[in-house]
C-alpha cells in the first residue's frame, strides 16, 4: 500500500517539472534580451529545486505512517 501512495507524489512533482521546463522554455525561446533570458532560466531551477525538496520531505512523512498530517492541526 505504501508503493502506491510512494507514486502519487513523485508523479506529481514530475509533471510539475516538465510543465514548468516547458513553459519557460517557449518564454526563453520568445525573449530577445540576455538579462530577461537568464532571470526565465533561474526560476524553473528554483521551482523543480523547491519541488524536488517538498517531494523528498513527502515520501519521509508517508515512510513515517503520517499519510493525513492534516490531522494533527
Amino acid at each position: 500500500m505504501h508503493k502506491q501512495k510512494l507514486r502519487v507524489p513523485i508523479i506529481v512533482s514530475v509533471i510539475l517539472i516538465f510543465y514548468y521546463a516547458l513553459y519557460f522554455g517557449i518564454l526563453i525561446a520568445l525573449v530577445q534580451k540576455t538579462i530577461w533570458k537568464c532571470v526565465l532560466g533561474v526560476i524553473p531551477l528554483v521551482f523543480s529545486a523547491m519541488l524536488i525538496k517538498v517531494c523528498i520531505e513527502r515520501i519521509q512523512e508517508i515512510k513515517k505512517g503520517e499519510e493525513d498530517d492534516l490531522s494533527q492541526y
